[in-house]
């Protein structure tokens, strides 16, 4: 028997190699195999009788190194499909499929020695031999129950090893080898289970009768999406079946997580980036094994290896974090679907605010459309109120905060309630700039302005995580009169602070949440202080469900309004409508202060309405005046090297193949330019790109042309990408 093999190799080589099989080799395989002068971890991706390679040239398999497949079978039909669809490699599908920490074997099963009792042992036979000085063994002894185990160095920590030592010598005890799970940190949660609303309950029935096919609910914040989802995987999980929940945020998934693990216990499993390298081989390997059938995390948890799944849920579908924007490159959305027809299961989307291509979906019946338009308390939306800055400029106010702002915050504490102030923008200012010769300190790595952070005193890149020493003086000219530029997170909370100086304000943005255990603190802190100010970026504008916070304040709406990119309006209407969806989620009223310098802009017309109906027709309209995503295609060939001149000269080489190819079909391309990235330089890597913009008559046609065209120009100094329909064109 012949195996395919991929090898796990840290190059440009995407080649499989044949190998002779062992009787016990199975499809999916982790293997070692020989390669060259070393032994490789490869992946067996299929078994076939005969190899077009002579027999006395092909070399044997090593060990198998797991006892199960770490790819199933439904990875293998997948890898197929996403190589075709994001040009993608083999090694780049397997990268996907298997954990690094597996693949590399730097982690392992955790193995523990604990203390264990038979029925030999007589506990009150042993404390009656005791010498009345042994008062450590006295105590550990009176402490235990013969019926449970303990660990070894629990027990060293609480009594000595001395008192534990003498435990072991009498009979019935016993020192054994146990396999430990490193569980993920979670916060505390209890299972408030609702009975359904006709409304939730129509969709739960549609849906669990539908079998398969993709699903958009369309419900407003509050209105009971997440308990609609929960009872679908129940009923899913008592067939006998699994079940697959993503949300785009990592800071969404412990509050997530806390509630699944109340309802469903131990069956349960968390997958995302922000987990130990134990803890996530764990879950995986627990999983894989069958011991969860609910799978909750960010994108990456779409690769669950979970088996009959039975229902694929993609919480916040709107949210650009569902696209890969680093290699390999992917969209989760396309998977989930992939995944769903494997499995003939149903793929369901949620949102407040749907993306303009899903929702534009559900109007041509491609997908099918649930709503839930009103909030489960019956209470109104919160009411948005927007403050033109302008006004309050001139009438002598430069704070970041307006009058009505400072007014509502002071209702929140006289009150004893909560407020999100959200600001989406990390740092205490985004640059800092010479006021004589407009001097502004920029990455050395990177081609972007330092952001200042007062609290480090430092400016940091954003980009590559660069840290320089603060400027008070310019290198260039030497003048003192430096200036700040747009205001971050942290100086909101510097100037809440001189207004509240008694309040309890915290802070959730990238600097906050260092490590595994600062999100849960954080959210558990604020959900148990009151009054209390929570001050956010977007980490904050989704999926969080705080019953005490009556107010949310927009400091500045205008970010990422005013950028050259095609999907900001949609984007700042989705987050103005997510955020404010914050407030007002128990049983009290919430209100919204909305800050701008350009309040008559269309977009905030329809989100004080949270007319979700009347912005989708207007940007529908738009797009396809325009020709834009929905209703046309865009190609971006990304080209990276460390070395200027061989990106430069990859880029021509692809863009005038293109440019050959477009003048043949002229008619179907909108646009087709080469040029330097928005941001040329990241990580001291150069980049440029070719930018295709095209009808959708002959998109398959293109898209594979450039596909074939970028496979020609192989250069291993230079790394070459295509992405299809970016969400990030910087």
């Amino acid at each position: 028997m012949i195996a395919e093999v991929i090898v796990d190799i840290a190059s440009n080589v995407d080649k499989v190699f044949d190998y002779i099989a062992s009787s016990d080799t199975r499809v999916g395989d982790r293997v070692s195999v020989p390669f060259g002068n070393r032994w490789l971890d490869g992946y067996v991706l299929r078994l076939k009788e005969h190899s077009l390679v002579p027999e006395n040239k092909l070399k044997r398999l090593g060990l198998t190194k797991d006892a199960y497949s770490v790819i199933l079978p439904e990875f293998l039909v997948l890898n197929d499909k996403m190589k075709a669809l994001f040009h993608l490699r083999n090694v780049d599908c397997i990268r996907l499929f298997v954990p690094s920490v597996l693949r590399s074997d730097r982690v392992h099963t955790l193995v523990c020695k604990v203390v264990s009792f038979s029925h030999f042992f007589d506990k009150k036979e042993a404390l009656a031999s005791l010498r009345a000085n042994a008062t450590k063994l006295r105590a550990l002894i009176e402490s235990i129950d013969p019926d449970e185990d303990y660990e070894v160095t629990a027990l060293n920590k609480q009594f000595g090893q001395s008192a534990v030592n003498k435990l072991l010598t009498f009979e019935g005890v016993s020192l054994i080898s146990q396999e430990k799970q490193r569980l993920p940190p979670t916060i505390s949660k209890v299972d408030t289970a609702h009975t359904l609303t006709m409304a939730q309950q129509e969709i739960v029935d549609s849906i669990l009768t539908s079998n398969e096919g993709v699903h958009l609910i369309w419900g407003v914040t509050g209105s009971g999406k997440t308990e609609v989802y929960m009872h679908i995987i129940e009923q899913e999980v008592k067939n006998g079946k699994t079940a697959i929940f993503l949300v785009p945020e990592i800071s969404l998934t412990p509050q997530m997580f806390a509630l699944f693990r109340a309802r469903f216990k131990d069956n349960v499993a968390i997958l995302h980036s922000g987990l130990s390298d134990g803890e996530r081989y764990d879950e995986w390997k627990r999983i894989r094994l069958g011991e969860a059938s609910i799978v909750v995390g960010a994108r990456s948890a779409i690769f669950a290896p979970l088996q009959n799944v039975g229902v694929i849920i993609l919480d916040e579908e709107h949210d650009s974090s569902y696209i890969a924007e680093s290699n390999p490159r992917y969209s989760t959305h396309v998977v989930a679907k992939l995944r769903g027809e494997y499995n003939h299961c149903p793929v369901i989307l949620g949102s407040a605010t749907p993306s303009i291509d899903s929702f534009l979906q559900a109007r041509h019946g491609q997908i099918v459309l649930h709503q839930l338009l009103n909030r489960v308390n019956q209470l109104p939306m919160p009411k948005i109120e927007i403050v033109n800055m302008c006004d309050e400029m001139l009438a002598g106010n430069r704070g970041l905060f307006s009058e009505k702002l400072k007014n509502e915050l002071n209702n929140v504490v006289a009150s004893d309630n909560q407020a999100i102030l959200f600001l989406n923008r990390r740092g205490f200012s985004s640059y800092m700039i010479c006021r004589e010769c407009g001097y502004v300190p920029k990455c050395e790595n990177c081609d972007v302005s330092l952001v200042y952070h007062k609290e480090d005193n430092q400016l940091k890149c954003h980009y590559c995580s660069s840290r320089y020493k603060a400027i008070t003086q310019c290198p260039k000219c030497g003048s003192e009169y430096i200036r700040l530029g747009a205001s971050g997170t942290q100086k909101v909370v510097e100037e809440l602070r001189k207004l509240y100086p008694k309040l309890t304000i915290l802070r959730l943005d990238v600097d906050t949440v260092k490590n595994k255990n600062d999100l849960n603190t954080l959210l558990d802190k604020f959900a148990n202080t009151k009054p209390c100010v929570l001050v956010g970026t977007q980490m904050i504008a989704k999926g969080h469900d705080f019953p005490a916070v009556t107010l949310v304040g927009i400091i500045d709406a205008d970010v990422g309004l005013h950028v050259s990119d095609f999907r900001a309006t949609e984007r700042t209407f989705q987050l103005i409508t997510q955020v404010a969806g914050r407030a007002g989620r128990a049983n009290l009223l919430g209100n919204v202060v909305l800050q701008t310098y350009t309040p008559n802009h269309y977009v905030y017309r329809f989100a004080i309405k949270y007319d979700y109906l009347g912005f989708f027709e207007k940007e529908c309209n738009m797009r396809e005046v325009t020709l834009f995503p929905p209703f046309a295609k865009i190609v971006r060939v990304l080209v990276v090297s460390t070395i200027e001149d061989e990106a430069l000269s990859q880029t021509r080489s692809i863009y005038n193949t293109i440019k050959t190819f477009q003048t043949e079909n002229d008619d179907e391309f909108l646009f087709c330019r080469a040029m330097a990235a928005p941001i040329k330089r990241i990580e001291q890597k150069f980049r440029y790109q070719i930018i295709c913009r095209f009808k959708l008559d002959k998109e398959e046609e293109i898209t594979n042309f450039i596909f074939d065209t970028v496979d020609r120009f192989n250069n291993p100094k230079v790394k070459t990408f295509v992405e299809i329909n970016p969400s990030n064109m910087s």
